[in-house]
């Protein structure tokens, strides 16, 4: 697409249509399209839906705390007009974060933010440049348009190999696009540390577009983390996109934004097409100023985390360490595949495979309930072993 020529809006939606219908997208919330071969399941009903411990796709299942509840509840009175009252949704995002409303673009979800992204950055046959296995969103956009992605594999223990990444980017600075970090990284839950954002931010070209994915950012404790907003204050062309599907619980009421420098939110705003409805904008006020909300929900969910990847080492399976709402767990040299089919016979669902990782499971952190219905599952699947720790696998 040559963005320099005029295009009707008409002609513009279309086309982006066309491209995002290419990818083969849908919601990471497809729970029973999980299925192996690429099979694709009835869509169930409410009590086959509600019957399942759904610990698959990083759901806040606790849902969302009263005082986003309270706040969308009072919008209803604006479900039949176009120019209601917003919230303030944009300009409340700016001041959260210490920024100027034109540094934040909305989308329904941080996944349509990283779909813009590619869209803006990779026509013309660029290149992205990313580890593997992360968030693929930026890959399938970048292969629906006939773009490229290097794709740098994890180190042996995991963690995201920054230098590599670095290097494939000043390698090939001409044709690269974009340079993509998740942080904390998905599957895996594992952080970037903070000094090695910062290398990466300071050693590819310095015009290079950079997109950090902080959709997990709510549930990190490592003092080795930070968040790379302040690149953007700096003016560099760092794009940070966040969510409130995590910690405000608000997958299914779909938003998210990006924060960017200004000129970097004006190009990517011709590749925005979402309308964001009246309810979640204002839900999403609601849960910035509920800091002791999102306290109490950070708590209650890495606490939850703790105890049952304790149990699953104890049982001999070493986990690998997370700052998200989801850990990886190893196998033990089996496929994940057929135990994802197991757990699902089980009433519980959980995470897809994410190649090369096929001997390890995603497992999303639910209520306590669901959490030990996973763990007795997970001990009628596998046997007792040698308790064991991810650090003490090497």
């Amino acid at each position: 697409m040559d963005v320099r020529k005029p295009v009707s809006r008409r002609r513009f939606v279309g086309g982006v249509a066309t491209a995002l219908g290419a990818l083969g997208l849908r919601p990471e919330g497809d729970l029973f399209a999980q299925g192996g071969q690429g099979r694709r399941n009835a869509q169930p009903t409410s009590d086959e839906y509600d019957a399942f411990a759904k610990l698959a796709n990083n759901e806040n299942n606790y849902g969302p705390p009263k005082s986003v509840m309270d706040a969308m509840t009072s919008v209803w009175r604006y479900s039949n007009r176009y120019g209601y009252p917003d919230g303030g949704i944009v300009q409340a995002i700016a001041a959260h974060h210490g920024v100027k409303p034109e540094n934040v673009l909305l989308g329904a979800g941080s996944g349509e933010i990283l779909q813009v992204v590619g869209l803006t950055y990779l026509h013309g046959n660029k290149k992205v440049v990313g580890c593997d296995p992360t968030y693929a969103t930026v890959y399938q956009t970048a292969s629906g348009i006939k773009a490229e992605a290097i794709k740098i594999p994890l180190n042996k223990d995991y963690s995201q190999n920054i230098p590599a990444m670095i290097e494939a980017a000043n390698k090939n600075a001409s044709s690269v696009g974009l340079f993509y970090l998740v942080n904390p990284n998905n599957p895996t839950g594992m952080i970037i540390p903070a000094k090695d954002v910062d290398l990466a931010v300071k050693s590819v070209p310095k015009d290079m577009p950079i997109l950090i994915d902080e959709a997990y950012h709510h549930f990190v404790e490592s003092p080795e983390y930070a968040t790379s907003v302040p690149y953007v204050l700096e003016g560099r062309p760092v794009i940070v996109a966040r969510t409130f599907s995590k910690i405000a619980a608000l997958a299914g009421m779909r938003l998210g934004y990006a924060i960017a420098p200004a000129e970097v939110i004006q190009k990517m705003r011709a590749y925005s097409i979402s309308s964001i409805n009246a309810l979640v904008k204002h839900g999403g006020v609601a849960s910035l100023k509920d800091t002791a909300g999102q306290a109490d929900m950070k708590a209650k969910i890495n606490g939850t985390k703790k105890k049952y990847v304790q149990m699953l080492e104890a049982h001999g399976y070493p986990v690998i360490p997370s700052d998200a709402n989801f850990f990886m767990v190893s196998l033990g040299g089996r496929e994940v595949q057929p135990v994802i089919e197991e757990f699902r016979a089980k009433g519980v669902l959980v995470g897809r495979p994410f190649p090369p990782m096929t001997q390890h499971l995603r497992v999303s952190v639910g209520l306590p309930e669901e959490m030990d219905r996973f763990i007795q599952g997970f001990k009628e699947i596998f046997p007792q072993k040698k308790a064991s720790t991810m650090a003490g696998q090497q």
